[in-house]
């Protein structure tokens, strides 16, 4: 096995939001065909990749989030390792994973390490590998992860991962409003197919996010949130993907914050973002 190019890498894997999700039918294989608009934000979370004499590891700060075989991070790592054709299982690197991104959000933060450990290990390990077929491997991983291959406004139809840039939305400031569980996003579809079933959607407009109204109906707290955006001045409010994360988008950073002040509660966290451009993205992100 050859010596790593660097002895650290850094890269920050940036979270993102669902401006629109719409669910145009069942699958299948289970899955649901989408067409979703996704947004990349400026949180994010910060992994650094440092030379060991060990087997891979991952040490991160947030209690909750896996460090085994279970971590999005670890599962990239294994699939790089055999894309070049390296025996046995990955080793030479501890990831120290710094945690911004809540966990089971539906903020893409597990989607968005992986993706940024793809992009950090090729130069890392001085893999020769081409942009499209990492890519490829990132579809491996789970639906949402070629997203962050790409950044900005981008639209995502079939499982959301054939992906469509589109003309980067307005700069806005963004409240994240957390309430204080989690949803799997397991189970966010399955109380859509629950409630809808057979594939139908459940509105009519293109804005909004099919999901919405069967999780806000287990977890009255997000809807109530998206009400609260809304009536707080947000020209946009919505649950993000499977939630439990709600987001209300702003036109300047006072207002963010000033309603971002007002809906805190004691179980309910906020977060002031912005959002970035394609090619902010691109920058933000690149592995140092």
């Amino acid at each position: 096995m050859s010596e790593p190019a660097s002895t650290r890498v850094r890269v920050r894997a940036p979270a993102k939001i669902n401006l629109t999700l719409r669910i145009l039918s069942t699958r299948p294989d289970g899955y649901h065909d989408l067409r979703t608009t996704f947004q990349s934000l400026a949180l994010h979370d910060t992994l650094t990749f440092t030379a060991s004499s060990g087997p891979f590891a991952i040490d991160c700060t947030d209690p909750e989030c896996p460090t085994d075989q279970q971590n999005l991070v670890w599962r990239a790592a294994d699939a790089l390792w055999r894309e070049a054709d390296r025996r046995g299982e990955p080793s030479g690197v501890r990831v120290q994973l710094d945690k911004q991104i809540p966990l089971r959000a539906g903020l893409g933060g597990g989607s968005s390490d992986a993706a940024a450990a793809l992009r950090a290990l090729a130069v890392f390990w001085r893999i020769r590998i081409g942009a499209d077929r990492l890519r490829e491997i990132a579809r491996t991983l789970g639906a949402d992860v070629p997203f962050f291959f790409e950044g900005g406004t981008v639209l995502g139809v079939d499982r959301g991962d054939t992906l469509f840039s589109l003309v980067d939305q307005s700069p806005s400031w963004v409240v994240l409003a957390l309430p204080d569980f989690g949803i799997a996003t397991r189970d966010a579809y399955q109380w859509w197919d629950e409630d809808f079933g057979e594939g139908e959607s459940n509105a009519e407009a293109e804005i909004g996010n099919d999901l919405e109204p069967s999780v806000s109906a287990r977890h009255p707290a997000i809807g109530r949130a998206v009400k609260r955006l809304a009536r707080l001045g947000a020209s946009h409010a919505a649950m993000s993907g499977s939630g439990s994360a709600v987001f209300g988008l702003f036109q300047g950073e006072r207002k963010a914050r000033a309603a971002a002040r007002e809906i805190s509660g004691r179980r309910l966290d906020t977060v002031v973002t912005r959002t970035l451009s394609r090619r902010q993205y691109r920058h933000f992100s690149r592995p140092r």
